[in-house]
């Protein structure tokens, strides 16, 4: 793990700080909200452009464990998901679809980070990730029309023409890019460097500019981190076990096992938070709960890891 990635969590703080401070101008926020779909694409472009979606069928070459960690984050979460937010967030809505949307969308970046501080199988994991951003990107509009129509929040037709603009645009155009230039080609290199060398610089100054364009409303529910605590804790707290379970039953080794935990663990796509800013423009708390999320789910990923190197020092003892 690099300085950058070990001091995101400080950055993403610093970037809802900056953004709540500069949102306090009347002429700075309307600017800043015309910022977040454009800043947002340009990451998901660079996420696209350095994901291997032509390596999709490796995903499936250890099928027991493609099949398992489908089941888990696409079938299980979501239910378990439903739940927790049904007792811990009844009255809050917007804060129901925002939890939902975290879990629905399994981590597509750094769980290979704390797959390798676990010691787990990171080659698998690898395989396993265009897999997992293929069916989210299927699944979270089927996800979304379920979750907004229990709730009423959204229309649909709203929903399917962000996931087009903001989904599908720069899935396309990175595909196309791949098709025409291979990846020693001048002008691939150079947009490489542009856009999949600076996703988390895009997602910062979409965040800030996110912050910054709702800021006088999100001053006003600072308690919504303390609200959100309880479920996301305890979601990790149940998958634990649950993926713990599933991989001794399917007689994984440690390294596999840690695979999986890993895998059916991460949240926090980039694609949830690209469709909540633009399918729900006037609901900023269902964006501020995906912001919330990796503030908790970082530190909780890391003491995992740590859990699992000592509960594989101990099997092994």
């Amino acid at each position: 793990m690099n300085l950058l990635e070990k001091l995101e969590s400080l950055l993403i703080i610093l970037a809802i700080i900056l953004g709540l401070f500069l949102g306090q101008w009347d002429a700075f926020s309307p600017t800043a909200g015309r910022l977040i779909s454009p800043l947002l694409i340009a990451m998901l472009f660079g996420v696209f452009l350095k994901t291997p979606l032509n390596d999709l069928g490796q995903s499936f070459k250890n099928l027991k464990f493609a099949m398992i960690s489908l089941g888990i984050n696409f079938l299980w979460i979501p239910v378990l998901g439903y739940i927790l937010a049904e007792i811990f967030l009844p009255l809050s809505p917007a804060l129901k679809i925002g939890y939902l949307m975290l879990l629905v969308t399994p981590c597509t970046d750094w769980y290979l980070i704390f797959t390798a501080m676990a010691k787990g199988n990171v080659p698998l994991s690898t395989s396993i990730l265009p897999m997992n951003l293929i069916v989210q990107l299927l699944l979270l509009p089927v996800y979304l029309f379920i979750f907004t129509g229990l709730s009423g929040e959204v229309q649909g037709g709203l929903i399917l023409k962000s996931i087009l603009w903001t989904l599908f645009l720069p899935l396309g155009l990175s595909l196309i890019l791949k098709k025409i230039f291979s990846e020693s080609n001048l002008l691939r290199r150079g947009l490489n460097s542009i856009f999949a060398d600076h996703i988390f610089l895009f997602l910062w100054l979409a965040i800030m500019s996110m912050f910054a364009s709702e800021a006088r409303e999100l001053t006003g529910n600072v308690t919504q981190f303390y609200v959100l605590l309880p479920p996301v804790l305890l979601f990790f707290f149940i998958n634990f076990f649950v993926s713990r379970l599933a991989g001794k039953l399917a007689k994984f080794n440690y390294e596999d096992s840690v695979s999986l935990s890993i895998t059916t663990l991460a949240r926090n796509s980039p694609v949830s938070l690209a469709v909540a800013v633009t399918a729900f423009p006037d609901q900023p708390l269902i964006a501020l709960a995906l912001v919330i999320g990796p503030l908790i789910e970082i530190p909780v990923l890391a003491v995992i890891a740590q859990t699992l190197l000592f509960l594989g020092r101990k099997a092994k003892a």
